[in-house]
């Protein structure tokens, strides 16, 4: 959502900043219903004001005998009473044609962000830790997992259908690690505050963090009208949705393992086999809510904390910071942090850092005030992955596979892990 304000007085900078995420210029239908909205209001309000004045008149008009003249107040009343009615209607309908368009279109990217068609045209800021060498051709994670009998594919296919796994066993486990460990990581070193919110969501949620109207078809929707989250990025950063909160209280930092649940309809054809693109998975999410002055640093500062995970996991790692035609649709910025996966020989993505500055806030009406002040302005919002957790079971699995199909198990995983050595031996 936009600062209706800034188009009015920047059309041609609003244009140029949808030309930079390949849309086209709206700044001119936007003025036009915005124009079209103010003026029916104004004449609502006219008209409102007249009604109230002539309906005084009448009292005093037969308070002075003039039947006549109260008769035609009367009627002007009750004109105004209907063309009331029509303005609201008009109003109203002219009103949800310019929010759908506003929320219909992607975030202003900042200047610093690439051009860029796609992944080819990202930046890469760092890189970390260097890729092992094997004495042996490494596998993927579902050759690994299905030898050991421990990542089931058919049978999660005959409960659920394709993109779906049955982990059990030293893997199971192995997951379940992943998740704990972050969590602590993020708790007791990071400042983030866990939370544990519902799966299920009404529409005012994803409408606030801008899955719709636009991406309603990679969601999934229940019979009971609610939708299943696709990361608890929707429920963190709604948590003080509508609210004014204390500035003085900011940063908030929320973190969070939940289910996710994603239709990937984009993605046919893509990652058919393994656990890379599943339509229901597991992630440890972190949200921010911060100043505008703080958005910045605040990114920085939650990219270190993801990088963190894999820093003492061991795994090596690269991070990107997202072209325009990359960068997700509520984004301002963000950087990809990507691990090594030696079966695939490539960076594969495994967390998105982004701040959205106050875009989200504006559809969810969350601000904050300063101590003393009367005015307030709207949060920034940031969200990152820290990390996705199946994709960070392939990681492990990728980087420690032994050449008898074992799986060594992390140094910073063996406290959860009953202080087992290997999976699989």
């Amino acid at each position: 959502m936009f600062d209706l304000k800034f188009i009015r007085e920047n059309p041609e900078a609003f244009d140029a900043a949808l030309a930079r995420r390949g849309e086209d210029a709206r700044a001119q239908e936007i003025l036009s219903l915005d124009e079209k909205h103010r003026a029916l209001l104004t004449e609502a309000q006219t008209a409102q004001a007249r009604r109230n004045e002539a309906s005084k008149l009448i009292g005093r008009a037969k308070g002075q005998g003039n039947e006549e003249e109260a008769q035609a107040l009367m009627a002007e009343v009750s004109g105004l009473k209907s063309r009331l009615s029509e303005l609201e209607e008009e109003e109203r309908a002219v009103g949800e044609e310019l929010t759908t368009l506003l929320m219909s279109l992607p975030n202003m990217v900042y200047d610093d962000v690439p051009d860029g068609v796609d992944e080819e045209d990202n930046e890469q800021v760092r890189t970390w830790g260097s890729p092992r060498t094997f004495d042996f051709a490494p596998k993927e994670h579902f050759d690994i997992g299905e030898a050991l009998g421990m990542m089931d594919f058919e049978r999660a296919a005959k409960l659920s259908g394709s993109r779906f796994v049955v982990l059990s066993g030293g893997i199971a486990r192995l997951h379940r690690a992943l998740g704990q460990f972050m969590l602590d990581l993020h708790t007791r070193e990071h400042g983030y505050t866990e939370v544990i919110t519902p799966a299920m969501v009404r529409d005012t949620a994803l409408l606030g963090t801008g899955q719709l109207p636009k991406f309603g078809e990679d969601a999934f929707k229940t019979t009971t009208d609610h939708w299943l989250i696709p990361t608890s990025e929707v429920t963190l950063t709604n948590l003080h949705s509508g609210e004014i909160l204390d500035e003085e209280a900011l940063p908030l930092r929320f973190t969070a393992h939940s289910q996710c649940f994603r239709a990937e309809a984009g993605s046919a054809g893509r990652d058919t086999r393994g656990m890379i693109r599943q339509h229901q998975f597991e992630k440890v999410e972190m949200v921010t809510v911060t100043t505008e002055e703080k958005s910045d640093e605040e990114l920085e500062r939650m990219t270190a904390c993801a990088e963190e995970v894999l820093k003492r996991l061991e795994l090596p790692f690269r991070t990107v910071k997202l072209c325009t035609g990359d960068i997700g649709f509520g984004a301002r910025r963000t950087y990809d942090i990507e691990v090594w996966l030696p079966g695939q020989d490539r960076y594969r993505e495994i967390s998105s850092c982004s701040t959205c500055g106050d875009f989200q806030a504006r559809r969810m009406k969350m601000r904050c005030r300063a101590k003393g002040e009367k005015q307030t302005q709207f949060v920034h919002t940031l969200n990152g992955s820290g990390l996705a957790i199946g994709r960070t079971l392939i990681a492990v699995i990728e980087n420690y596979q032994e050449a008898d199909g074992s799986i060594r198990v992390p140094e910073a995983l063996k406290p959860y892990m009953g202080g087992a050595e290997v999976v699989g031996a």
